[in-house]
């Protein structure tokens, strides 16, 4: 099992990325970041609002798109949902309504961006301690096929220091490609601002957007930094 940090580096375009972990200290984390390489991708911010979620949004409020612009964290009762779309918002509605993790992710589509066809990624985090993480992939075949792949995976028991990573892309430096379905990492970070700055730092400099860290139940108290240098006050919103 490879280090966050290495396995990170080691991918030249991440794009997207969530991660749950248990850092030294014992807390179950949930972390999300962005990369992006176009100019319309680098304007965006990741910032609190006032309802209590972590939103993704343009620089300027009259550029919005769908695919950029999104929901990227809500609670759910104990239950903490995040990822890299709109279907966020959509997982933790299901939630709401009394479906069961691993039905709330079923049904789900990548993103309509060819050639690419972004992933989309969603992980539904129990806040109880002891319940297990759920993390839903929806993919494009390697091939022609239309149909979606969809991936369900349940996280139980993780150890300080032990994590799972997904990131929408990986990349040599010159080919990009959908990023592996899964990967489990070793977590050296001994608490919660340990992680955010192994996590920051192991990002593409030129690429970085930003990055968030938190815990279920406690979106409001979120650690987020963006591209610009800040870090967002918890005040943000």
């Amino acid at each position: 099992m490879d280090r966050l940090d290495k396995t990170l580096a080691g991918n030249h375009y991440p794009g997207r990325g969530v991660l749950w972990c248990r850092t030294g200290d014992g807390d179950l984390l949930g972390a999300y970041f962005l990369t992006g390489r176009s100019r319309a991708s680098q304007a965006r911010t990741l910032h609190r609002t006032p309802e209590g979620t972590l939103t993704v949004a343009p620089s300027e409020a009259s550029a919005h798109d769908h695919l950029r612009h999104y929901v990227a964290a809500r609670q759910s009762g104990h239950r903490l949902v995040f990822g890299n779309g709109e279907q966020v918002a959509a997982v933790a509605d299901r939630l709401d309504s009394g479906e069961h993790p691993a039905l709330a992710l079923d049904g789900l589509d990548y993103e309509p961006d060819p050639p690419i066809f972004t992933p989309r990624l969603t992980v539904v985090a129990d806040g109880r301690g002891s319940g297990p993480a759920w993390f839903g992939a929806a993919r494009h075949s390697a091939g022609a096929r239309a149909e979606t792949n969809r991936l369900t995976l349940r996280v139980d028991g993780l150890e300080p220091g032990e994590g799972v990573l997904m990131t929408t892309y990986r990349s040599d430096g010159q080919e990009i490609a959908t990023g592996d379905p899964f990967t489990e990492v070793r977590v050296d970070a001994g608490n919660r601002a340990d992680l955010l700055t192994a996590l920051w730092s192991a990002l593409p400099a030129g690429l970085r957007i930003a990055a968030a860290v938190f815990s279920p139940g406690g979106l409001a108290e979120a650690d987020i930094r963006q591209a610009d240098g800040r870090q967002a006050d918890p005040a943000d919103g």
